[in-house]
């Protein structure tokens, strides 16, 4: 899902994000937000290795990208939707891109809505679309500043993550973006913001005293609107601006042009 996400942000859905760093080209995948953090290039690797044996040439790696990202959380218990299909594959990589589109965990709520509207999402979209994060993980560099510094946060919460994620060092140590089920799609994602308890500075910022408040308790209260809600703000995801006609491709291998 995160690979999917970050890769949209970044000129659109054209799997730009899996093309890896040559002596003459530099990608997306040492760029801030993605560096040590996206993970899953291993498995379209495969997936696309299987789809090359049955059918070459067909299936592109953006499209890979975006059916991962609905099925894996299907798998995880999550809402299923209808990916469309026929995106094509870039042929140029942006880290500069990378580095100011992708929204960082120290996000305000206004830079989130901008962040977001930029790419044709509301904030509503916005909203449904951070409850990706009731799965997964989070280094220690990516909360470490809300941790210490924050005033709207649990403070037991607090405490407990400090004692892992010191001021200095252990800055890969992970933590659960979800403290209860992090390894299932549910909506506790939005309860923990109701307690104080988000992660991330830019998770807690959704549930902060402003107008965005109602959306999470709404979500806290309701699976199956938070369900909805998200699989139609991954549908609008999947459509930005992904690249067309002779200025894509469909990549033999995820990692390099062809």
């Amino acid at each position: 899902v995160e690979l999917h996400f970050h890769d949209c942000f970044v000129n659109g859905c054209d799997a730009s994000i899996l093309l890896d760093d040559t002596p003459s080209f530099v990608g997306e995948k040492t760029a801030a937000p993605n560096n040590n953090s996206v993970r899953g290039f291993e498995v379209i690797d495969r997936i696309k290795a299987s789809l090359e044996k049955e059918c070459p040439g067909v299936v592109s790696c953006a499209d890979i990208v975006a059916l991962a990202a609905r099925d894996s959380v299907v798998h995880l218990g999550g809402p299923s939707w209808t990916v469309s299909l026929g995106r094509k594959d870039s042929i140029t990589a942006s880290r500069s891109l990378a580095n100011t589109s992708i929204p960082p965990p120290t996000s305000n709520l206004s830079a989130l809505i901008t962040s977001f509207a930029a790419q044709g999402l509301s904030v509503k979209n916005m909203v449904a679309l951070s409850g990706s994060h009731t799965i997964g993980l989070a280094r220690c560099t990516s909360f470490r500043g809300r941790i210490y510094n924050d005033s709207n946060i649990d403070t037991s919460f607090a405490h407990k993550l400090q004692n892992i994620c010191p001021k200095i060092g252990n800055d890969s140590v992970l933590q659960r973006l979800d403290i209860q089920t992090p390894t299932f799609f549910d909506n506790l994602y939005y309860h923990n913001l109701l307690q104080k308890k988000g992660l991330l500075h830019s998770d807690q910022e959704l549930f902060n005293g402003s107008s965005v408040d109602s959306l999470v308790k709404k979500y806290a209260c309701d699976t199956g609107k938070f369900f909805r809600d998200f699989a139609k703000a991954m549908i609008k995801m999947s459509k930005i601006k992904p690249p067309k006609g002779s200025s894509g491709q469909i990549r033999k291998n995820c990692r390099k042009v062809n």
